[in-house]
Order: C-alpha cells, then sequence, then structure tokens
C-alpha cells in the first residue's frame, strides 16, 4: 500500500481500529519514519481523542513539522488538558522554533483554562511581535481572552484598533464581554454598530441573546422591540428557542408580560427553558396561579422539570403567597421529580412560609438541615418575612446567623434595625447602627431608575442633584397634596410658599 493511499485512508479514519490498522500498515510496510505519515497518524489519534496514543507516537517522532506542533497543542487545549499543552509548547520553544497563526489561537484558550493571565499577555506581546495582528482568528483569539479575564479595557483596544479584520464572532465577543461587564449600553451601542457594516458578512445568529439580555438587564422596553423588529425583519418570526426564550425572558423583565405570552406562544420550538422561562415570569409578575397552571400543563406535554424549573415555581407561589401549591410541590420533589431539594430551594419555601406569617414553621425547616447546609439566602428570606410581619424573636436568631455568614452585608442590619423601628424598640436600634459604626458600614442609599427616550434617568435617597428636581417634587407634591413623609434616615422634604423645596 502506497504512502499516498495510506495518507489519504488515515484522513478519513473515524474509528480507532481502523486508525490502529493503518498504523500497523505503515510500520509492516516499513514506511516509517516519514514525518508526513507520521502527522497524518497523530492527527487521526487526537479527532478521536486518543491522546495518549498521540503522545507516544508523538515523542518517538525523529523529526517534526509545524502541523505536528501544533496538532498537538490544539488538541490538548480542546482536551482541557493545559498543562500538558504547556508542556509541549515549552518543548517546542526550546527548538528555536517560533509559532504561527495556527499555534496561538490555543494558547489563549490556555491562559484563561490555568488562570494564569500574564501568560496570555505574553502570546498577546507575540502576536504583535509576529505581525499576525490582521489575521481575524487571531485578533478574536486575543479579544476572548480579554474579556474572559475581565479586562473589558483591553478589549475593546484591541476592537477598535482592528476595524478592518473583523468578522461576526468578533463583534459577537465584544457585545457579550459589554453585556458581561453591566455595560449594557455599551453593547446596544455595538450591537447598532455592527448593523451599520453588517454588508461585509454574514450576522451570528448567536449574538442575538446576547444583545437581548443586554436590553433586558438595562429595562429597556424600545430596544427590546428594536432588537425584535431586526430578528422578525431578517430571520422571520419562528426563531428558534434561544432567542425565542431570551425575548420571552427581557419582555418579562422590562415589564411586559403580555409581549412574553405572545412569543411563547409563537416559538416555533418549545423546549424546557422555554416553559420555565414562561414561568418564572408570571411568578415575577404576581401570577401565580398562572405559572402553577403553565407548570402543570408543561408536565401534560411531556416535558419533566428540572431543579431551575422547580426553582422558578416555587418562587411563583413565593411571590404570590400560594402556600398549598408550594408545599405540595416541595413536598414531591424527591418522590415526583427525582430531586433532592437544593439551597434555592428550601430558599423560595422559607420565603413562602415567611411571607404568609408562618415564621415558626419557617425556622424549623432550617433546623432540620445541617448547619452547615443552611446558606445565607435561607436566613435572608426568613429575616425578610420577620421584617415583613414585626417577629423580634425569630428576626433576631436570623439575623445573628448573618451577621456570622455575611459580617459584612449593610442590608441584614439594616433590616433588624427596621423591626426594633417598627416596634419602638430605640435601644435595639441604637445598638444595631453602633455595630454598624463599629465595623465602618455604611448604609447604601436607596436608587429608582426610569428610562425616558433612551436614556436613564436615576434617582437616590436624599438626593437633589437632577437638573428637574425642583419640576418632579413640584408634581409629587401636587399628586399627593400633602407634606412628603420621612423616610428611615429621618430626611424629609417640605414645600415653601416660594415653591422650592428643602431638606427637612
Amino acid at each position: 500500500m502506497s504512502r499516498k493511499l495510506l495518507s489519504s485512508l488515515l484522513r478519513s479514519c473515524t474509528t480507532h481500529s481502523t486508525t490502529s490498522q493503518c498504523h500497523a500498515q505503515t510500520i509492516l510496510q516499513s514506511l516509517l519514519p516519514n514525518v508526513i505519515l507520521e502527522t497524518d497518524i497523530l492527527l487521526a489519534y487526537t479527532k478521536l481523542g486518543l491522546m495518549a496514543h498521540a503522545r507516544k507516537l508523538f515523542d518517538k517522532m525523529p523529526q517534526r513539522n509545524m502541523h505536528s506542533w501544533n496538532i498537538m497543542i490544539a488538541s490538548y487545549t480542546h482536551s482541557s488538558m493545559y498543562f500538558d499543552a504547556v508542556t509541549v509548547f515549552q518543548a517546542f520553544k526550546q527548538c528555536g522554533s517560533l509559532p504561527d497563526h495556527y499555534t496561538l489561537p490555543p494558547l489563549f484558550k490556555i491562559s484563561i483554562g490555568i488562570g494564569e493571565p500574564c501568560f496570555g499577555r505574553m502570546c498577546h506581546g507575540l502576536v504583535v511581535k509576529l505581525g499576525y495582528e490582521e489575521i481575524v482568528v487571531v485578533t478574536n483569539s486575543v479579544l476572548e481572552f480579554y474579556i474572559k479575564c475581565g479586562t473589558v479595557s483591553q478589549a475593546l483596544s484591541v476592537f477598535s484598533n482592528h476595524n478592518a479584520h473583523r468578522d461576526s464572532v468578533t463583534w459577537n465577543l465584544m457585545i457579550s464581554g459589554f453585556g458581561k461587564a453591566g455595560l449594557y449600553s455599551d453593547a446596544v451601542h455595538c450591537f447598532r454598530e455592527m448593523l451599520k457594516h453588517q454588508s461585509g458578512y454574514e450576522l451570528d445568529y448567536m449574538t442575538l441573546p446576547s444583545i437581548l439580555s443586554a436590553c433586558g438587564k438595562e429595562g429597556d422596553m424600545l430596544k427590546v422591540k428594536e432588537v425584535h423588529g431586526f430578528i422578525v425583519r431578517n430571520f422571520g418570526f419562528h426563531a428558534d428557542a434561544p432567542i425565542g426564550n431570551a425575548l420571552i425572558d427581557n419582555y418579562g423583565k422590562c415589564g411586559s408580560l403580555k409581549d412574553s405570552e405572545n412569543v411563547f406562544n409563537t416559538v416555533g420550538c418549545v423546549n424546557l427553558v422555554t416553559w420555565t422561562t414562561m414561568i418564572s415570569c408570571y411568578g415575577m409578575h404576581g401570577k401565580g396561579e398562572e405559572s402553577v397552571f403553565l407548570f402543570e400543563k408543561m408536565m401534560e406535554e411531556g416535558f419533566r422539570p428540572n431543579a431551575v424549573t422547580l426553582t422558578a415555581i416555587l418562587a411563583s407561589c413565593s411571590h404570590s403567597g400560594l402556600l398549598d401549591q408550594g408545599k405540595k410541590i416541595f413536598s414531591s420533589m424527591i418522590s415526583d421529580y427525582g430531586f433532592e431539594p437544593t439551597a434555592e430551594h428550601y430558599a423560595c419555601m422559607v420565603d413562602l412560609l415567611g411571607r404568609c406569617g408562618y415564621l415558626e414553621e419557617a425556622l424549623r425547616l432550617l433546623k432540620r438541615m445541617k448547619s452547615s447546609s443552611v446558606t445565607g439566602s435561607m436566613w435572608g428570606a426568613l429575616l425578610a418575612g420577620c421584617v415583613m410581619h414585626k417577629n423580634v424573636e425569630i428576626g433576631e436568631v436570623a439575623a445573628h446567623q448573618l451577621f456570622q455568614l455575611e459580617p459584612n452585608n449593610t442590608s441584614n442590619y439594616v433590616a433588624l434595625c427596621g423591626i426594633y423601628q417598627s416596634l419602638g424598640m430605640a435601644r435595639g436600634v441604637s445598638t444595631v447602627r453602633a455595630k454598624m459604626r463599629g465595623l465602618s458600614l455604611v448604609k447604601t442609599p436607596g436608587c429608582s431608575w426610569i428610562n425616558i427616550a433612551g436614556r436613564a434617568h436615576k434617582f437616590y435617597q436624599g438626593d437633589l442633584s437632577h437638573p428637574l428636581s425642583h419640576m418632579i417634587f413640584q408634581t409629587l407634591y401636587v399628586i399627593s397634596n400633602t407634606q412628603l413623609s420621612t423616610n428611615d434616615l429621618g430626611v424629609g422634604y417640605l414645600l415653601h410658599d416660594d415653591d422650592t423645596f428643602v431638606m427637612a
């Protein structure tokens, strides 16, 4: 059998046995050593995930070409065997060779995998030194490295310096990077810029869930509708499940439950995430009965809930005070669905019991658990119920547990202080405030915001810096027609005869 035929067979091998037979033929026919054949065998083994076989062959190769080095580095990286990949790369450098544009992209993944940003920055230096900045796949690897390391400013610098060398992956990475960093306006702006330059390439379909998520987290309904319109114009309304799920979720976050329902009813391929997302949307809008109805319908349709679905339905029951339904679902998690309740499920149940005033039962539920398994979210849910029902005894138990678990979480101290204030317990208030001062804790001021014409307006408690604050307070006064009440920091606002507001 000729070398050419063996090479052709090796490149089409799909099983371990076929690859081993071809390898055996090369030995029987004394065709080795031959760098081309050996590299073909190496590639066949790595494609099948047989890294031990590949490494054994690689170590025996008397001569290696650039392709064989790249195969080993990329295959180890793909298999998440990052330290083995580093070992091969170090041996490569000792040979005096320079990496090419195929060597470099896996190196950035290695840097992320082993948690060594310095290694990635060194690789970026090699990209610049060797002149590979204009190769899109390399640029995208650099961009992905900086985004996953959380250094968005560096990612933006790489993105901005390569206007002429972008593809859909480049744009998608930058949009998702802005979204992960909480820079939602920048994510939306980047999406709009991408649309302006769209003629040069085909839009990546996976960009859309990222941009929808950014719009939803910003709470901007107009931007969600803008992206939705783009989807309908370019892909038709029957989008796939990930985009449909993102639309349902983000319409819900923007307060438009009706739009979430419309999308849910028209998604072409409904999956478990679609059902779970709609259940969660009903829950966040206080429509617990609808959540339970949809949960039951989902199971009738043959979908089995997972842990996330069960969290969503329990949270919906909690927000709507559906005690009986919530108890039934929680008690049947193991028997009916095969899930051991997690911290999230217990927190939902404690929250539900607390909202309904069953604080003693909620405390018993926590005490039945191992102390190491009880999380801050569970005690926090119990404390919130105590604030609602002004229960100081259980509230103190929950608060002191939280003081140990989360000593620097200001909201726990403020919550306990609120219980004391509601019951006129001045000594308790002063004790908690003294403890906060001792820990140098400062209460974060309350904040509300609203989007008007694409611009977010933020309002902080006790803050008069907004340019229209005079008009806002004047309107509030007209609406209430009474003196504004004092807030919990002792700050109020009085309307003077000259129509000006001052802090009282």
